[in-house]
């Protein structure tokens, strides 16, 4: 049925919920799985005008939030036996991006959950699942 399927994560725990629910279905269709996480276009932007320390911290602080969201998931497929491989997509527009790599990677099932953090870790989901389910043109399976 499905042969690849994209999951949207930010880490939080409705996420999370996402990502367990997609890597047990691709275990079950025996399909491969890319896991992507992605920073919104505003985030780095909008400390621009700090200046170049308190950037490069925020900037430090969001690659080691993004490493481990991607760590976690990785542990959680490898314990699922899923052929997978993660992915970090920065300064983009969440839902555009999670759209654009779905059909760039060939997967015909995005499985995200329909809220996410928001704040400093703000990475994807809530509104944005919205917005995938009127870009995509492939399935969308969202957990709630």
């Amino acid at each position: 049925m499905y042969k690849h399927i994209l999951i949207a994560t930010d880490g939080s725990e409705l996420a999370t919920k996402g990502l367990d629910h997609g890597l047990r279905l691709a275990k079950l269709a025996d399909a491969s799985v890319t896991i992507v996480t992605v920073t919104d276009v505003w985030a780095s932007s909008a400390l621009a005008s700090a200046g170049p320390a308190t950037l490069a911290e925020y900037e430090n602080a969001m690659n080691a939030a993004v490493d481990d969201i991607l760590a976690e998931a990785a542990r959680f497929a490898e314990q699922s036996g899923v052929q997978y491989k993660t992915m970090h997509i920065p300064n983009r527009y969440a839902a555009d991006a999670i759209v654009e790599t779905a059909q760039e990677k060939g997967a015909d099932l995005i499985v995200m959950a329909s809220h996410g953090r928001r704040g400093f870790r703000k990475l994807i989901l809530g509104s944005q699942t919205t917005e995938v389910l009127q870009l995509s043109t492939v399935p969308v399976l969202v957990v709630r």
